[in-house]
């Protein structure tokens, strides 16, 4: 047996079943994420159930849909019978999963749902189940072949399950105007989080770890500014407290190799006019994009006023595990 030839037929299966349900996406689709803004709206959950196989896609797409901020709940059906239906709040919304339809605990679960009067998506590839009828919208994911060899394990189904409930998250997250910063509230942990959460001004250096000099000053004076902060870069700063430009310990290697004599000559010489600069209330993220694409180490922090208030270095986003 020739496994990776195997493994490749699994996946174009599988491939070609996405691609018959990528034509099938139409009105239905539209309505499930009208239905799920609209329970959003009320500030309902989202109660998501299935049994085996459909469970687990389905508290796959519950994971998804917390991780974007719509509040959702797996309902284990056997529970759900037994007490578990008190989660259930008025204004909340099911999505059901089951690719025949017939599942017996999840059929045997719908009238006490329609009794709570809880509208419900249908997740299904039997269009005529009896889930399929008793629903208010139907998501049709049926295949026409498994990627089992005996056509009986469920692979080309579940994977049709799952990307239309990643579909449902996705469009359902930019119908509601979900941001980058919203997305980062509910990942505080890891770098993504830190990147999207942290302010320029929480990285920035500033006070007596900023440099400053005056554009008249010398480059001794800017070397020994540059010391006292321990930076590699002086901001220069105009009498009105503008920024004039930035000097750094690169400008000076470059100058100095050109003229030894250059201690007593003034730092506006050298320095960099207007340098490339963010304003402090900036995500640190954009810092960390600003920095790649100019492809400096040193960035130049301003004020509303265009006033110098503090610098990043690239190794102060390497500490704070921004990189």
């Amino acid at each position: 047996m020739n496994y990776p030839n195997q493994a490749r037929r699994v996946i174009r299966l599988e491939i070609e079943e996405l691609e018959r349900l990528h034509t099938r996406i139409g009105d239905s689709f539209s309505a499930a994420i009208e239905a799920l803004l609209g329970g959003i709206e009320r500030r309902g959950k989202i109660v998501v159930c299935g049994v085996g196989k459909s469970g687990n896609i389905g508290r796959k797409l519950a994971a998804t849909l917390n991780s974007t901020g719509a509040t959702t709940v797996c309902l284990d059906v056997g529970d759900a019978l037994h007490g578990d239906l008190g989660v259930i709040d008025p204004g909340d919304i099911a999505i059901l999963l089951s690719y025949s339809g017939e599942t017996t605990e999840l059929i045997d679960l719908l009238p006490h749902l329609k009794r709570l009067s809880l509208p419900m998506i249908a997740i299904t590839g039997g269009l005529n189940s009896t889930l399929a009828r008793h629903a208010d919208c139907v998501l049709d994911v049926q295949v026409n072949q498994e990627a089992c060899p005996l056509n009986l394990a469920p692979t080309s189904s579940t994977t049709a399950m799952l990307v239309m409930g990643d579909a449902l998250a996705m469009v359902l997250l930019e119908a509601r105007g979900f941001q980058p910063e919203d997305f980062a509230k509910l990942h505080p942990g890891g770098a993504l989080g830190r990147a999207l959460l942290t302010r320029v001004s929480d990285v920035m250096r500033s006070g007596d770890q900023l440099a400053r000099v005056q554009p008249e000053s010398t480059i001794s004076d800017a070397l020994q500014a540059m010391t006292q902060a321990r930076a590699g870069a002086t901001v220069v700063v105009n009498p009105d407290g503008t920024l004039a430009g930035v000097f750094t310990h690169g400008d000076f290697v470059r100058a100095f190799q050109k003229n030894h004599a250059i201690a007593d000559l003034p730092v506006s010489d050298f320095m960099t006019r207007n340098p490339i600069s963010i304003q402090a209330d900036k995500l640190a993220a954009e810092v960390l994009s600003t920095l790649e694409k100019a492809r400096i180490d040193d960035l130049v922090v301003l004020d509303s006023e265009r006033r110098p208030v503090g610098l990043v270095d690239t190794q102060d986003l390497t500490r704070l595990r921004l990189v």
